[in-house]
Formats: C-alpha cells, sequence, structure tokens
C-alpha cells in the first residue's frame, strides 16, 4: 500500500454519491502497459463499510416494495447506457486490468448479456398457485428477495464479474454493495453511476473499495445476508467458511486448472488456434482459461507441439491499445514476477520450458508488467506448475496414452472449474460430457463459459457453496421461498381445527 501525489482520487460510492470515507489510507492503482502510477483508490475502513451498508438497508424496503416490472426498467436502462458506453468502459478497463481492447470490449458485452437476462426478472420471479390442497384451502409460494448482499470481485474481470451478480440481485429487489479488487478499481464506480442515471434509486447500489479489511466487516455485518465472490481457491474457502459462520448464504467460486483433451481425430488448427486464445488471451488471467493441453497419443502430442511453437513466434504481445496486438501486460509487477517463477519451478521439477516468455522481445515495453507466452512438455501430475493455479500466460502440455487416461487425469485434479475436449467423434465427447467432473464443458469449444441464462460455476475445489452465479441459480440465490396455505370460510363463524387443514 503506498501513497503517490498527484494521482486521481478513486473512491468509494455510498448513499448515491462519491465519497472519501472515513479513511485517510491509499492505494496505488497501474497502468500495467507503463508501469507508471495512473489513481490512489481509497481503502475503506469498518466504519466505511457499515456506512455503504446502511444506506444499503435503508434503501432495502422501497426497493423490495417496488413492482418487479419497474425494477426490470431501471435494467433496460442500464443495458443501454453500457451499450452506449461500451468502448470508453472498455478502455478503462485495459488502462487499469491490461487486456487488449477488443477483448475489453467482449467483457463488457458479456456483462450486458447477464443484464438482458435480468430484465427478464418478473417472468422468473412468478410464484406457484395450488388450488383447492383442501376443501377452500389454497397454497401459494413466493420468491422474495433477501435484503442486503454483497459481491467481492477479482481484478481479471473489472465488469463482467461484477455484472454476473448485481444485475440479478437488484432485478430480485435486493440492495448491493460492491467490493471491487484494489487493482482495478474504477469499472465499479463507472456502473455506479450509470445504475443511477437508469434511475435506480439512491442506496440500492454502493460501493466500497479496498483489502481484507473491507471484506472482513462485509463478512462480519449481520445486516448482509449473503456474499457472492469470485477468486482465488484459499480466499473463496476462508469466505465460504466466515461468511457462513456469520449466517450468511454465500456462492464462492474458487480456482481452476483447466484442461483441453485433443484427440488424435481432432481438426489440429482449429484446436491450435482455440488453444492459442484459451490459455494466452488476456495474458491467461482468466479462471476459465485453458492452462494444461491433454493430447492423446504421443503423434498426436508431437503434431500439437510443433504447431503451438510456430504460433507462439507469431503472437504479438504488447500494449492493449495498440492495433494488432494480441495479449497485453499483467495486471501488476508482483504478478508478473509471480507467474515467471512459476518458470524456473517447472524447469526445476523436470519439465520441459520449450518456449520462454521472459526471452519474448516486446516493443514499447518500458517499465510495464510483461511476460511473453511459455510452453512446457513433459509436465506430469506431481509437479507444482501442473497442480498449482498459474494465472497467467503459461500452457503445460501432458501427455496421454489414451482417452481413459486423459479422462482420469482431468477428473483427478483438485479443480474442476472448465475443461474442453476436441474430436470428431460423438460417442468420445458424449462420454466425455458424461463422466468428466467438471461444471463446464466444451466440446470443440475451448471456454465454455454459459451463456446468462445458464448459470456459471465449478465442481471440487472450484466452487465453496450451493448455487452458480446468474442465471436460473442467480435467481434461486438472491431469492427464498415464502409458501402461505390460506382458507376462505364461506361463513363468518370461527371453527377450531384439531387436524391439519387439508384433512378437513
Amino acid at each position: 500500500m503506498t501513497a503517490t501525489t498527484g494521482a486521481a482520487p478513486i473512491d468509494h460510492w455510498i448513499a448515491g454519491k462519491s465519497t472519501a470515507g472515513k479513511t485517510s489510507v491509499r492505494g496505488d492503482v497501474f497502468n500495467p502497459a507503463t508501469g507508471s502510477v495512473s489513481g490512489q483508490v481509497a481503502y475503506a475502513t469498518a466504519a466505511d463499510v457499515q456506512a455503504a451498508v446502511t444506506a444499503a438497508a435503508e434503501a432495502f424496503p422501497a426497493w423490495a416494495g417496488t413492482p418487479s416490472h419497474v425494477r426490470a426498467r431501471v435494467m433496460f436502462r442500464f443495458r443501454d447506457l453500457l451499450e452506449t458506453h461500451r468502448d470508453r468502459l472498455a478502455e478503462i478497463i485495459t488502462a487499469e486490468h491490461g487486456k487488449v481492447f477488443n477483448d475489453a470490449q467482449g467483457e463488457v458485452t458479456r456483462g450486458m448479456e447477464v443484464v438482458e437476462f435480468a430484465c427478464g426478472i418478473p417472468q422468473l420471479l412468478k410464484g406457484e398457485f395450488s388450488e383447492n390442497v383442501g376443501r377452500r384451502v389454497d397454497a401459494v409460494t413466493l420468491r422474495q428477495p433477501l435484503g442486503v448482499v454483497a459481491g467481492i470481485s477479482p481484478f481479471n474481470f473489472p465488469a463482467m464479474v461484477p455484472l454476473w451478480m448485481f444485475p440479478v440481485a437488484l432485478a430480485c429487489g435486493n440492495t448491493f454493495v460492491m467490493k471491487p479488487s484494489e487493482k482495478d478499481p474504477t469499472l465499479s464506480n463507472e456502473l455506479a453511476e450509470l445504475l443511477a442515471e437508469a434511475g435506480l434509486p439512491d442506496g440500492v447500489f454502493n460501493v466500497v473499495h479496498g483489502d481484507k479489511a473491507a471484506v472482513d466487516a462485509l463478512l462480519e455485518d449481520p445486516r448482509v445476508e449473503a456474499v457472492s465472490f469470485v477468486g482465488s481457491t484459499p480466499i473463496a474457502e476462508h469466505i465460504h467458511k466466515t461468511a457462513v459462520a456469520n449466517g450468511k448464504r454465500v456462492q464462492a467460486l474458487g480456482g481452476a486448472k483447466n484442461h483441453m483433451v485433443v484427440m488424435p481425430d481432432a481438426d489440429l488448427d482449429q484446436a491450435v488456434a482455440s488453444l492459442m486464445g484459451a490459455a494466452y488471451g488476456s495474458a491467461g488471467e482468466r479462471c476459465m482459461a485453458i492452462s494444461v493441453a491433454v493430447p492423446v497419443g504421443e503423434e498426436t502430442a508431437q503434431r500439437l507441439r510443433e504447431h503451438l511453437v510456430k504460433a507462439l513466434a507469431d503472437l504479438k504481445v504488447g500494449p492493449g491499445r495498440n492495433d494488432g496486438v494480441e495479449m497485453g501486460p499483467l495486471v501488476t509487477a508482483a504478478h508478473r514476477d509471480k507467474v515467471a517463477g512459476y518458470l524456473d519451478t517447472g524447469t526445476q521439477e523436470g519439465a520441459e520450458l520449450v518456449v520462454d516468455g521472459r526471452n519474448t522481445r516486446i516493443d514499447e515495453a518500458g517499465e510495464g508488467f510483461f511476460l511473453g507466452g511459455s510452453l512446457f512438455d513433459h509436465v506430469t501430475p506431481g509437479m507444482r506448475i501442473y497442480r498449482e493455479e498459474i494465472f497467467g500466460p503459461v500452457l503445460s502440455i501432458v501427455r496421454a496414452g489414451s482417452f481413459a487416461e486423459a479422462l482420469t487425469l482431468v477428473n483427478e485434479h483438485e479443480f474442476g472449474n472448465g475443461t474442453a475436449i476436441f474430436t470428431r467423434d460423438g460417442n468420445t465427447a458424449r462420454t466425455y460430457l458424461a463422466e468428466v467432473k467438471a461444471g463446464m464443458v466444451g466440446i470443440n469449444v475451448p471456454i465454455p463459459v454459459p451463456m446468462a441464462f445458464h448459470s456459471f460455476g465449478g465442481w471440487k475445489r472450484s466452487l465453496f457453496g450451493d448455487h452458480h452465479i446468474h442465471g436460473p441459480e442467480g435467481v434461486r440465490f438472491y431469492t427464498r421461498n415464502k409458501t402461505a396455505t390460506a382458507r376462505w370460510p364461506r361463513d363468518a363463524g370461527v371453527t377450531t381445527e384439531f387436524a391439519m387443514p387439508t384433512h378437513g
């Protein structure tokens, strides 16, 4: 945590306005392409978090009582504003995260799809009704909002991941406190301003910035009913454990080690092109990035390796706003150095470093946080570079002798976020889909992120909690059932009831 004079202040958004809060502590926000400080973000105190939760709690009764179709109209207007400002929002993402501009544009678009899903919330909140469950007794089930809910999002998708959370929560009638990553915080403030412009009442959506102190204050506040989180597995596990201990509903999405199985009959050109985008897009800083390629058979492995080496030689790395750039910098110098350290680790463990990204020549690198695409071969399951989520532009080749061996490899890993298989054989694909232990599966699709009207989430140690995020699971997460049984007697008299009313 540092303090750089002259950098633009990035404050909280509480009760419909920007505020510095009570803290005097700020952290530097960097432009990863240049290494320069672009802003200073306020780190919330417990009192700042309490102020945001108070604003949300006070706004909840009126917002929850607003008809669902009126809430949906706010989402419609918000969606239009996102469309209007998409390129400006993408520029902020590129400036603070570092991903290339067209990737940032795509991030905003994928987030907008969840807003579009939330626009249909009246249909999804319809309850159930049963007439005459007993003599003149009817039953009705309602879906009602929880109250104040919170979201904690990672640095790698500063627009998309918050948009996975709060549009569904708000449309369901909840109020929201967002805690974005302190590495690229500006986007959440921009979204707050657009929500206000769309007509969202003050206090319904709030943003607090900071580190673990802000997170813990949200987890411990008894007024926060539920917490959504996306990030690494150790933090997801901590958030799940702490929030549950404080009586909250939790969906905590953790880390990943996503495998792509390449069968001998696969279209190799398609597989390589897909691997390049899935492994090195966004500098590998994606929870759905493919970080392990599993070619089946030695001939497949050798051909895949040769094609990847050629493709990596042509991979253009540089500042994300430069024309033709395919991969930008990593988010911070510390993260770049951590990823680069895995290259030493893998070599020490006996893997073959076929392409070393540290040798990549990067035009205009300056003090930017760049690392070229790297490729390991002959990686084995016991190695750290296989077991751990590297979260950078590093792809490992793990060779398998058969389809069964490849499937076992995937299923035995502790993570089960996403996976893909490339094959022309329908039976192989169907068997893989049926038997693989992962929450999201791609068949000749490298990054199988579901559309907004489905739900996103992994298995095993990639998810803590019972609900996936957005889609139907998101609606269930942000609401709870209430069932009423009602009798409407013909006469005004009162009759003593000794049995269950449906027995009458």
